[in-house]
């Protein structure tokens, strides 16, 4: 028995990487996805083509490709920069693979949600006074939000679980963990993976659920 609780907390321990990981990534990416998706929506026609050719290079290539890439690639293209040794060069590296990959998806969010607002609301705001940026945060920002909270919230229940993924450059992360208690012959640590993520997830859906129906008197 004692054995089966050392287990449980290191892989309670792994688990605060994929944790980790989920965080930095979710608090770097959703600024930044919402600069790429000005930046696809720019009206000087190169910054645009530019940017959106890179979001369509990044969302049509696997995240474990790009984990490869900017871990390795450094390195491999001898390059004078390169990541801090040991295990903090390799989770920094998953953090800005993460970061950029989930950037990209939530641009195209964005994007989509600003977009879908009437034009009318716009020039109304424009006849009564009010700036650009006036329009956007008191007029248009709200109601993006109650478009686009859905999609963002299964991109954010799909990060939890692609967090796995950093395993690939490493990063002893908790699915990693029970992979090496199941080539003992213990298998139940896998199953027990799944738990964890069972929790995450069931958390992160009460709140966005919340947050949806706080939005819900928005009608858009």
């Amino acid at each position: 028995m004692d054995q089966v609780w050392v287990i449980i907390e290191r892989l309670f321990e792994s688990f605060l990487v994929n944790c980790k990981l989920f965080a930095l990534t979710l608090l770097l990416s959703l600024p930044l996805g919402l600069i790429i998706a000005f930046g696809s929506m720019s009206r000087f026609s190169p910054l645009r083509w530019l940017v959106r050719t890179f979001v369509w290079v990044i969302r049509g290539t696997p995240l474990m490709l790009q984990l490869i890439v900017i871990f390795y690639g450094p390195g491999l293209l001898e390059m004078a920069f390169s990541w801090p040794n040991g295990t903090s060069g390799r989770f920094v590296a998953a953090v800005v693979a993460f970061v950029i990959n989930y950037a990209c998806y939530f641009s195209e969010i964005y994007r989509g949600g600003i977009e879908s607002i009437p034009r009318g609301q716009y020039e109304a705001g424009l006849v009564l006074g009010m700036t650009k940026s006036q329009i956007f945060f008191k007029v248009t920002l709200l109601q993006v939000v109650k478009c686009i909270l859905p999609p963002v919230g299964n991109e954010v229940i799909t990060l939890v679980k692609d967090t796995s993924l950093a395993r690939i450059i490493s990063n002893k992360e908790i699915i990693m963990m029970a992979g090496e208690y199941s080539s003992k012959g213990l298998i139940w640590p896998l199953f027990a993976t799944g738990i964890y993520f069972l929790i995450f997830v069931g958390v992160l859906t009460i709140i966005l659920d919340r947050l949806e129906k706080r939005l819900g008197y928005f009608r858009v």
